[in-house]
């Protein structure tokens, strides 16, 4: 009887520590989804921005390498210079991911095919980041060169005080059209828009998994 009174015991606290245990998984991944959905919104932006500056740096690129648009379109040039290779990097919500892993609540999932679909979110992350940093030392030799190109009071008479860009209505000119820089300068135009041709895509991936993570959590957890 001693021993049926015990082994009932173990069972009931077993029980009641698998219970706690299937509560906290479904905490963490209602905490998870929240976390999606506003990834969600925050990588639907990027990508609107980032293919609106694909566009804007075509048409630049053009400009740059035809030398009667640079002289008919200065207010155009300098604008583009200025808007068009600004990009807003992707900074999503891992607050969940991120205590799921540092905290060893990993553990938790008891679904592998859960577990492995929120790692392959996840996992984009970093690959996304990388082309990033690329994209920001284009940039910086970009910018070292458009110091030759540009007037710089021309640059601080387009800022609004909101901090936006507006056309200079005066057509200014550059400071030089020797051939041979803008050649230079038209190339990073290449490179950093090739870079972000590849962002683009592969937040559109991203995009994709984190709608597919969110409805397969929602079924799987059976959560509202």
């Amino acid at each position: 009887m001693l021993f049926l009174a015990v082994f009932c015991g173990f069972l009931a606290e077993y029980q009641l520590e698998h219970k706690i245990e299937k509560d906290r998984e479904k905490q963490f991944i209602k905490s998870l989804v929240a976390d999606l959905q506003e990834d969600e919104i925050i990588i639907q932006k990027n990508i609107t921005g980032n293919r609106a500056n694909i566009a804007l740096m075509d048409n630049f690129l053009t400009i740059v390498s035809t030398p009667s648009l640079l002289k008919e379109q200065g207010n155009n040039a300098y604008y583009m210079a200025r808007v068009g290779p600004r990009i807003i990097s992707l900074v999503t919500n891992n607050k969940t991911f991120e205590q799921l892993k540092n905290s060893g609540s990993f553990r938790l999932i008891h679904s592998n095919e859960a577990a492995n679909k929120i790692m392959e979110y996840y996992n984009q992350l970093p690959q996304i980041t990388k082309l990033e940093d690329l994209y920001f030392e284009e940039f910086a030799h970009y910018k070292t060169i458009a110091s030759k190109l540009f007037e710089p009071t021309v640059f601080r008479a387009m800022e609004n005080e909101d901090g936006t860009i507006k056309r200079e209505a005066n057509n200014p000119q550059l400071r030089t059209s020797n051939p041979e820089i803008l050649k230079e300068f038209g190339l990073y135009i290449v490179y950093m828009n090739g870079t972000i041709r590849s962002i683009a895509p592969m937040e559109e991936n991203l995009l994709k998994t984190g709608k597919d993570l969110i409805n397969y959590l929602k079924e799987k957890y059976h959560l509202d």
